[in-house]
């Protein structure tokens, strides 16, 4: 929400605020903003939105292509359950909206696998579809292999479809890169987007332990359906070239989440579909006796009581802050002012608006503490004199020593407590 309402204000990604987020997605914040303001629940509407459509869209394409050998609601309660794996799988992020149309991507490429025949706008739709998923959430750039290997060995495609599917694929990219240039943003749409990496940045908002922890009943019943529907389930040629699909799917998605600089949950999102492909499978394959009824409701309640006692189990501890955002009373000195946080605590921001663009310490902190280059001291003076904030967190310590470079910033602001600076 902070960025939308810094991008309504006129400003423009990567040039006005500096942030890693991918321009689409950047683009539905903004206009979030513009319509409902700074309202939790429209975002979170769009979010149950986007949730329902992947649903129905996944449910309707088993019926269509003959997935399994009956045509059930049983993929769509599955890919609900896994929905609740954690909490923030339920809510609106970059990789629910990017996922949306690596679904539609794949829809076409089930296509493929009943027409058999030539079809140039299938095979222009899937690359244009993956090439908004990107600019959506970069690190789905890891599904430009998944075409490539998708289409050739799986889909059929010849050279004029492969090359069309690669130029819609590069069709999204080349736009926001045109706008960019358009806009004098070039560089910094480089700098923040494309060469943003998790070698540069990482921010590990939970461990890798966690991750397993939320996923594994998910990943237990996926590599049973994986062993079952490669070993041990007679598959038509069609099923065999979706399950194909569905493997090499999972497989980028693993590869998506180590390209992730942040470590969240929410990363997770996209293994839904491949693990609702395959745990319906295993599901639809065996659906009697005493066992499986026995699974059916391990797997019902376990996945999101997991998910349920881990965030439980992480605010107990008090070891949520580093993800979630809480307002304390120490966050109330901000309340309708213009901050700038220096750290990490975003609580700061709940009831306030950001001043200047350092939205991402952790993309900022290069620049702002760069002190001996002069061209960096420049342009933050030049930020902070135009878009002065009237409070200032300095959790490390950084503005203290950039009031050491800035003699004229000591004059303008005051010690209010420790890390808590205030315009006079």
């Amino acid at each position: 929400m902070l960025l939308g309402e810094r991008l309504a204000e006129g400003g423009h990604m990567y040039k006005d605020v500096i942030d890693n987020t991918a321009p689409l997605s950047a683009g539905v914040f903004w206009m979030m903003h513009v319509l409902f303001g700074k309202s939790l629940l429209a975002h979170q509407l769009l979010a149950y939105f986007l949730i329902c459509f992947q649903i129905i869209y996944v449910n309707n394409l088993f019926f269509n292509f003959r997935t399994f050998e009956e045509n059930s609601y049983v993929p769509a309660l599955i890919m609900g359950v896994l929905f609740h794996s954690s909490f923030d799988f339920i809510r609106l992020t970059p990789m629910l909206m990017g996922s949306s149309f690596l679904i539609l991507a794949v829809g076409q490429f089930f296509s493929q696998t009943v027409l058999q025949k030539e079809n140039t706008s299938s095979a222009l739709l899937v690359g244009l579809y993956l090439g908004i998923a990107c600019c959506f959430h970069f690190p789905l750039i890891a599904f430009f292999p998944y075409l490539l290997v998708v289409g050739v060995a799986i889909g059929g495609y010849n050279f004029s479809q492969l090359i069309l599917a690669m130029v819609g694929y590069f069709l999204p990219l080349a736009c926001v890169t045109t706008y960019y240039f358009w806009i004098g943003g070039i560089g910094e749409f480089f700098s923040e987007f494309l060469l943003t990496s998790k070698l540069e940045f990482s921010y590990k908002h939970v461990s890798l332990q966690d991750l397993f922890f939320l996923m594994v009943i998910p990943v237990f019943f996926t590599t049973i359906g994986i062993i079952y529907g490669s070993f041990f389930k007679s598959l038509t040629v069609n099923q065999q070239k979706q399950l194909q699909i569905m493997l090499i799917f999972f497989l980028s998605a693993v590869v998506v989440v180590f390209l992730s600089n942040r470590n969240t949950p929410y990363q997770l999102v996209l293994f839904v579909l491949p693990m609702c492909y395959f745990i319906s499978l295993f599901f639809l394959s065996n659906s009697s006796g005493i066992l499986m009824t026995i699974l059916t409701y391990f797997f019902l309640m376990g996945v999101p009581l997991t998910g349920m006692f881990w965030l439980f189990q992480k605010t107990a501890l008090n070891e949520s802050n580093a993800y979630t955002v809480k307002q304390e009373n120490r966050h109330e000195i901000a309340n309708g002012k213009k901050v700038l946080v220096l750290g990490t605590d975003l609580g700061y921001y709940w009831n306030a608006s950001l001043a200047t663009p350092y939205l991402n310490y952790f993309h900022s902190k290069k620049l702002l503490t760069n002190y001996l280059d002069m061209s960096s001291m420049a342009q933050v003076y030049q930020a902070m004199r135009m878009d002065m904030p009237e409070i200032i967190i300095d959790e490390e310590g950084v503005f203290m020593e950039l009031i050491h470079v800035f003699p004229s910033f000591k004059e303008l602001y005051v010690l209010e407590r420790r890390g808590v600076y205030v315009l006079k």
